[in-house]
């Protein structure tokens, strides 16, 4: 099994750029698809991007193509969520996940979760 561990969340404005950090502890990381998944206030959780053992094999939710990028370092046990133009609407509690082998989007089909680091943006 693998412990993600978020990092990177913080207040930033409209129209700026984050990088979202998740380390995975434990072994055969590069055996998990890994997403990321956020809550805005008051919502439930939502798929935001995935990534497959295969680094080709991505998915992204509509709001987030073009401005998301997903990407993973197997060799730092890492997940990397790059976001460029931030919207307010982007703010959330931002969880990484994992789940063995084949990628997904859906919140049930993920076994490990971090305990989330917070994004806020001003607009």
């Amino acid at each position: 099994q693998v412990r993600p561990v978020e990092s990177g969340g913080g207040l930033v404005q409209a129209g700026d750029s984050m990088r979202l950090s998740c380390v995975a502890s434990g072994h055969l990381f590069s055996t998990y698809a890994m997403g990321w998944f956020r809550q805005p206030p008051g919502k439930e959780r939502e798929f935001v991007a995935a990534i497959g053992e295969i680094p080709r094999d991505t998915d992204y939710e509509d709001s987030v193509k073009g401005r998301f990028t997903i990407s993973r370092d197997n060799a730092k046990n890492a997940v990397y969520l790059q976001m460029n133009s931030l919207k307010p609407e982007d703010t959330a509690v931002y969880y990484c996940a994992a789940r063995p082998r084949d990628i997904g989007n859906q919140t049930w089909e993920y076994n490990y979760w971090g305990q989330g680091t917070e994004v806020t943006v001003s607009s």
